[in-house]
């Protein structure tokens, strides 16, 4: 099925734009209709370009026509600047799959493979993508922590500068996520004073000047969600995420797509865990379903317009 029935759009125009007026495009994994409706409301209403990414765990979860038939429910117009996204696709079927039933744009992570394996596996996807305009990111480097099936490692290693335009000339892939010290998970960093490697990313600017870079498990893993979910139950101690204005400092160096998927599962447990808590009484699954909807909205408000900087950008 063709993506453009569905009214969204590939990556390609969206990164652009980025790199010109110096924002990111969000990137909001999404699980089921609460989640994605806050998310579409909240880049409707900020008039913000978004990437709606899925997991193929929660492509699994929701099944291939409960998505499409909330992706058509979405009604997307010209104003809207929506891409949908394979989020970490494990292997080149995963990401034929996902175009055929209407994905615009997909990820083949192929990161902890040998460097020539890896340039074999994004190459091969972004011939079959592209005869179907869809656009394609591949990684260089792995990220730590544990989010997903596909998305676990209990090592890291950092992008090489070295490598990048060798990897992009050879796959011809269209955005590049690379390893700068985010991780996966809501337990990114083991202090507060850990910085990423900005001389890695300005080392890979420099290499590949105009070419749309990804930022993954770079969630800021906002601390009053994780004292809620604390306070009403929650076991979440030592969580902490990648500070906002290291993040708001990596989008003036080509970083044009920051991935948030912990922040919005903090969100969202946190609504519920409140509700559930302390209105014992309830048992309505629109009223706590709802605050979860609630704290995932305002979340991604605020992280539009104090992190991505893409609000007012779909005018």
């Amino acid at each position: 099925m063709d993506y453009k029935d569905f009214g969204l759009v590939n990556t390609k125009n969206m990164f652009s734009d980025a790199l010109a007026r110096h924002y990111a495009v969000p990137a909001f994994n999404f699980y089921n209709m609460e989640t994605l409706s806050a998310i579409i409301d909240a880049a409707r209403d900020t008039h913000s370009p978004v990437i709606l990414a899925v997991s193929e765990s929660a492509l699994k979860y929701m099944g291939d026509n409960l998505l499409r038939g909330m992706i058509w429910g979405l009604n997307l117009h010209d104003d809207d600047a929506v891409a949908l996204h394979l989020d970490h696709g494990s292997s080149f079927d995963t990401c034929v799959h996902a175009i055929e039933i209407g994905f615009s744009s997909v990820m083949i992570d192929g990161s902890k493979l040998p460097f020539d394996a890896n340039v074999d596996l994004a190459r091969t996807v972004a011939e079959y993508a592209h005869k179907y305009d869809v656009t394609v990111e591949a990684e260089l480097g792995v990220l730590s922590g544990i989010e997903d099936e596909n998305t676990h490692s209990t090592t890291s290693s950092y992008t090489n500068p070295n490598d990048v335009v060798n990897f992009v000339n050879a796959t011809n892939i269209d955005s590049l996520a690379i390893a700068i010290g985010t991780s996966h998970g809501a337990y990114k960093r083991k202090s507060d004073d850990e910085e990423l490697r900005f001389d890695i990313l300005d080392a890979v600017a420099r290499q590949l000047p105009d070419f749309p870079l990804v930022l993954h498990g770079a969630s800021s893993i906002p601390t009053h969600f994780v004292k809620t979910i604390n306070e009403f139950g929650g076991k979440m101690s030592n969580a902490r995420g990648i500070a906002p204005a290291q993040l708001r400092r990596a989008v003036k160096k080509n970083i044009c797509k920051i991935n948030v998927d912990s922040d919005s599962r903090l969100a969202f447990t946190a609504g519920v865990r409140e509700v559930l808590a302390t209105k014992p009484e309830n048992f309505n699954p629109r009223d706590y379903l709802g605050a979860g909807r609630k704290n995932i909205y305002d979340n991604c408000v605020d992280e539009i317009k104090n992190i991505m900087g893409s609000n007012e950008k779909t005018k």
